[in-house]
């Protein structure tokens, strides 16, 4: 299974551009709300219909603008789930899984697939419940009952954790990752969430404002993001403007210092997670103050100001086991930056 998306549509403050393809894998678009992430799915569902562009799923044409070919969304066979699972509300569950069979389908062979899709997910005793009568977990089930039983060629997930709390979305996420194993064809995951991608992704599209920044295997993208935007997405929490001194120095504008590495071509800005800092001497070491300590669950957040930098500096953030900083625990402190832990970053 292959899919090719290259589409343009006109959105309020921006154009969506979006281009990519994926194989028998889940590619996840990791961006933030509003930069054209659902609409995408939406767009390769046949639900919205882009101004311009083609998509083409297992070397089928399912929009082309120029031929003015646009395959309907019953006919596409895609499966889609949206952020709060759109069950029908007047339905039972068992009727609105019903609705999800394939049209082919008729009579006898549509209620047991139905029944069939209920038992796979542990449906059956809700089988005549309303949807307002589900607890969220039972819902989304329901809802990727409701999917599969259409048979779809691909599927796409649209926000799929987010109407949930922590536990119910880590047992609902191994549940999907389950659902996607066994399904083994093209997956679209759409999230925000840097955690939840990192899980269940086989590679990564960074969006923003409508187009993909970077697009690979989720190793990559995670310790390469390669943008200012893409950096922030994957979690990184220290981020700098700097100005390049030489091939070798930048001066990173707002923690106030100056570091060395061997600087690409075009990057204006630097990265430094939280945990790639590192205590005592080495590369880039910089006597710090301790301005504040944020106690997290199970970790220590230490912001550090270097002592040189100029003011107003940026405090770096540097996250800790709680044993650690108990070892470690001062009013100053001296740090270095590993050059292998600093990301060059564009835009």
């Amino acid at each position: 299974m292959s899919l090719t998306v290259d589409i343009e549509k006109r959105l309020k403050g921006f154009t969506l551009r979006m281009a990519f393809e994926a194989g028998n894998e889940t590619l996840a678009l990791l961006g933030a709300s509003g930069c054209g992430k659902s609409m995408t799915l939406r767009c390769v569902a046949g639900v919205e219909k882009p101004d311009r562009g083609r998509v083409i799923l297992d070397g089928e044409t399912l929009f082309d603008s120029e031929r003015r070919i646009n395959i309907s969304p019953q006919e596409r066979r895609v499966g889609m789930m949206f952020q709060h699972y759109a069950l029908f509300p007047h339905m039972t569950v068992l009727q609105n899984v019903r609705c999800g069979a394939r049209r082919a389908l008729k009579g006898a062979r549509q209620e047991k697939a139905a029944l069939d899709a209920l038992a796979a997910f542990d449906l059956m005793d809700f089988k005549d419940r309303l949807p307002h009568q589900l607890s969220g977990g039972q819902q989304q089930r329901v809802a990727l009952a409701r999917m599969l039983v259409s048979e779809p060629r691909i599927l796409l997930l649209d926000e799929p954790f987010s109407a949930l709390d922590s536990h119910l979305r880590f047992r609902m996420e191994q549940e999907i990752r389950s659902v996607i194993r066994s399904f083994g064809k093209t997956v679209l995951l759409v999230s925000h969430d840097r955690d939840e991608v990192f899980r269940m992704a086989d590679r990564v599209a960074i969006v923003n404002s409508g187009r993909v920044e970077r697009i690979g295997s989720r190793d990559e993208v995670f310790s390469d993001p390669g943008t200012r935007s893409g950096c922030v997405l994957t979690g990184c929490k220290n981020v700098s403007a700097i100005r390049r001194i030489d091939d070798h120095h930048a001066l990173a504008l707002d923690w106030g210092i100056p570091l060395a590495l061997p600087l690409k071509e075009g990057s204006d800005a630097l990265g430094i997670r939280m945990h790639s800092v590192r205590p005592g001497e080495g590369e880039n070491a910089y006597r710090c103050r301790v301005v504040e300590v944020i106690e997290n669950p199970f970790s220590i957040t230490v912001m550090l100001r270097p002592i040189e930098a100029k003011s107003p500096a940026v405090p770096i953030g540097w996250e800790m086991e709680k044993r650690e900083w108990a070892a470690l625990r001062a009013e100053e402190l001296t740090v270095h930056f590993p050059v292998s832990g600093i990301l060059q970053l564009k835009g």
